[in-house]
């Protein structure tokens, strides 16, 4: 399996761009239009919060006043990288996964990337604590790591204009994927579709599943802007992700100002902390729900999400560009 994207004309291009063009930061990851998953929605966050801080941003080029690379995981041209690496250019790698355990095969992704890191990088950011610790079960020790958690953008994801709870009508569920992966909970939906109460709930699932639902509506992927306001919405969210390390979407509907009942596996507990309920089986999910119906306001009240403007300062600390 090849990993990373092929060598192309434009590496060339790019090594002879870099010699008239002035950046402070290269970010190296192929950015893909909406809707697409949760890094390419954390990454253009970060971009606007450097420019916010008047650095000037790249990507996938490396200029003459460069000072720091941030390379996303493998989702890059590791070739175009080498060609364009120089020194006196500081390299982070941003690792989520292991994706090898989170895809549920064994595909060697997760060693392609500790070569990558071993190869290229100064320092090491982890989107999680369970994400490094997992790495380091493996036998991977990466370059000089910390963990830094994702945050999403707080233009498109907020609380502002939110639905209200109540008790006097059904309580609306929320889910989403955009990977229709086994380890994506599906079956736990399907169980839920089977034999949750839908005289109390209602449920809309946003994004691919495998599973065709008789009672959980629908939804194909939509963008940022459309799965916040969709977030806003509804009361509660529910994820049964198994081994993700850092979810995006957890924290976007969180950020939106919902509680979230959760599956205890990866990066989930401490994301959610105190605002949420967390099960090991689909079975305890409905007196979970009835739980967080029941102290709504007070598992609403323990959102604590970092904003992007401190998620994006602790990035740029470890850039060394502030």
């Amino acid at each position: 399996m090849k990993f990373g994207l092929t060598d192309s004309a434009s590496d060339l291009f790019a090594i002879a761009m870099g010699l008239f063009t002035s950046a402070d930061l290269s970010i190296f990851h192929e950015f893909e239009p909406p809707p697409t998953g949760g890094g390419h929605q954390f990454l253009r966050a970060l971009w606007k919060q450097a420019k916010v801080k008047g650095l000037r941003v790249e990507n996938n080029a490396i200029s003459r006043t460069t000072r720091a690379c941030l390379f996303n995981s493998f989702n890059f041209r590791t070739s175009r990288l080498e060609r364009l690496r120089r020194r006196g250019v500081l390299y982070i790698h941003r690792v989520d996964g292991p994706v090898d355990v989170y895809r549920g095969q064994n595909e060697g992704v997760d060693q392609h990337i500790y070569s990558v890191n071993q190869k290229f990088a100064d320092k090491t950011i982890f989107q999680s604590r369970y994400s490094m610790e997992k790495h380091t079960e493996l036998g991977m020790e990466f370059k000089n790591p910390t963990v830094i958690m994702n945050a999403a953008d707080p233009e498109i994801f907020h609380s502002r204009g939110r639905i209200e709870f109540s008790q006097n009508r059904k309580t609306r569920l929320i889910a989403s994927s955009w990977s229709d992966n086994v380890n994506k909970g599906a079956a736990v939906y399907q169980w839920l579709d089977e034999h949750l109460d839908w005289a109390s709930f209602e449920m809309t699932f946003v994004g691919r599943s495998t599973v065709t639902f008789k009672n959980i509506r629908m939804m194909p992927a939509v963008d940022s802007f459309r799965m916040a306001e969709l977030f806003r919405q509804y009361d509660i969210y529910l994820t049964a992700s198994r081994n993700d390390p850092c979810s995006n979407s957890l924290i976007e509907a969180l950020t939106c100002g919902m509680p979230a009942v959760y599956l205890k596996s990866g990066g989930h507990p401490e994301i959610v902390g105190g605002a949420g309920a967390e099960f090991d089986e689909a079975e305890e999910i409905p007196e979970l729900l009835e739980q967080v119906i029941g102290q709504y306001e007070a598992f609403q009240s323990r959102i604590s999400i970092p904003s992007i403007q401190d998620i994006s300062e602790q990035y740029l600390k470890v850039l060394e560009l502030i």
